[in-house]
């Protein structure tokens, strides 16, 4: 199972940006999805995670501003960034906490931590 993420880019503070992340592979089900961020010499940080059911959970500097979501027939995960802030430019990371997938003939379910590669968001003041 592979996360590709794409969407990020410069925008002016206030502005908006939408990211989003597909999974790929032989995939059944993608468990809990979301997004972290880690900017410049800061320690990476959960942004915003959703069940495969649909609940969700912000942290706390961006609730109100952003919006998780996710098509579990597509496999994808969106975050949707409104009122852009300086303070937002990171490098943002789709993650994923586990996934049901074919491999081979078998059934594989694991709870196995899975990242993007990563894609930048700059906020300019």
């Amino acid at each position: 199972v592979q996360l590709q993420a794409s969407g990020g880019g410069l925008v002016q503070a206030g502005g908006s940006l939408r990211l989003s992340c597909a999974a790929s592979g032989r995939i059944i089900s993608v468990d809990n999805m979301g997004w972290y961020r880690q900017a410049p010499g800061k320690q990476r940080e959960m942004v915003a995670l959703i069940t495969s059911g649909g609940s969700t959970n912000y942290a706390d500097s961006v609730k109100g501003r952003f919006t998780v979501s996710r098509d579990n027939a597509k496999k994808m995960v969106y975050l949707r960034m409104d009122m852009l802030k300086p303070e937002d430019t990171a490098l943002y990371y789709c993650y994923a906490d586990g996934a049901t997938y074919y491999s081979g003939d078998n059934i594989v379910a694991d709870k196995i931590d899975k990242w993007g590669q990563g894609t930048l968001v700059t906020v300019s003041s």
